[in-house]
């Protein structure tokens, strides 16, 4: 098997949410793993002096009639949420407790906190709905929210984030296939092609 395929993303990220729909499927036939590694995106953005693009004059407008687009482009479910942008951290942290534990488990939790947020506009900035979304995968409810409570996982998701922005990580999603970097859920097809040409 060759090396894993590193997925950078904030699940308040709607371009983060398009990759992540077609991410794992795109690297299993070309026989690849993703490492999903949630992020962010304000801690990037206090770095690179960037903002949500929807509170951007001129990009925002642009950007939420490209999500839908992008979405009917990708056949994904896409309904843009009555709160945006929103935090992420609790999910973020939810994610890295169960990645230790069950790395398929991690995996589905992150499909139901993003379908969660971009196709029935929950708000998952809320503890109490990230732990119903756990809850929902059959994750002990107060293990989790123990954890959460805890200074362990509030540092991993420091550590995860510092360690991104050092490797160059300046948005979502970014994915990196052996050590080339795509910005972009649009970069897909090119990803696609890097995988079955061995570059270009």
């Amino acid at each position: 098997m060759s090396q894993a395929i590193d997925f950078y993303f904030d699940f308040s990220s709607p371009y983060g949410y398009l990759a992540s729909e077609k991410i794992d499927d795109l690297a299993a036939r070309h026989g690849r793993k993703v490492k999903w590694r949630p992020i962010l995106l304000g801690v990037v953005f206090r770095q690179t002096g960037g903002a949500p693009l929807t509170s951007i004059p001129l990009k925002g407008a642009y950007s939420l009639h490209d999500f839908a687009r992008s979405a009917r482009f990708l056949d994904v479910p896409y309904e843009h949420p009555k709160r945006f942008p929103l935090s992420t951290q609790h999910a973020a942290r939810a994610y890295y407790w169960l990645h230790d534990q069950d790395c398929a488990a991690a995996r589905m939790f992150a499909h139901a906190v993003f379908r969660s947020l971009y196709t029935e506009g929950r708000d998952v900035s809320d503890m109490a709905v990230v732990l119903d979304i756990a809850a929902g995968q059959q994750v002990e409810r107060s293990a989790l929210a123990a954890a959460l409570a805890g200074e362990v996982l509030k540092d991993r998701l420091k550590a995860e984030c510092e360690a991104a922005i050092a490797r160059g990580v300046f948005g979502s999603p970014y994915i990196v296939v052996d050590g080339e970097p795509f910005f972009g859920a649009d970069r897909l097809p090119q990803i696609e092609r890097w995988l079955a040409s061995g570059g270009f």
